[in-house]
């Protein structure tokens, strides 16, 4: 199975999924090998720590900080991380989702909800509008 298939379905619960759009990336870069090349840019999923490391060189931003940030706003990511749709596309401007930063927790039944069914995919997108938004779903079962 495919690193980002394992980590969608919950699999990779210590590793960190980072998209990054064309937009963001040199000509020159050579990410291709080390993630999955998509129609708009990269998913690369990376081991906890190193990734979130990587994150912050990528984009300036701590991790953890994005995402609190993020997650005071819900919005539309791809099932694939792969993009998604800015909760304020209604405005007249271009959008275009930079990057996405996504995690999986463990399915937690003393928490109930959503984490009591499985394991949850949280996803967090920056829009080149400014925009920060966010999207939980339980892992697996999205396609």
């Amino acid at each position: 199975m495919e690193t980002l298939d394992e980590f969608l379905a919950g699999e990779r619960l210590e590793d960190v999924a980072i998209y990054i759009d064309d937009s963001q990336l040199g000509d020159d870069h050579n990410l291709g090998e080390a993630g999955k090349t998509v129609d708009s840019g990269i998913v690369l999923v990376i081991p906890g720590e190193a990734g979130r490391n990587a994150f912050q060189q990528a984009t300036g931003i701590g991790a953890m900080e994005f995402a609190k940030e993020a997650m005071g706003r819900d919005g539309d990511i791809e099932s694939t991380l792969a993009g998604g749709v800015c909760p304020d596309d209604e405005d007249g401007e271009t959008h275009n989702i930079e990057f996405v930063l996504s995690f999986a927790e463990a399915q937690n039944e003393e928490v109930g909800g959503l984490y009591e069914e499985g394991d949850v995919i949280h996803a967090y997108a920056h829009c080149s509008c400014g925009v920060n938004f966010s999207q939980k779903w339980l892992a697996g079962s999205r396609e």
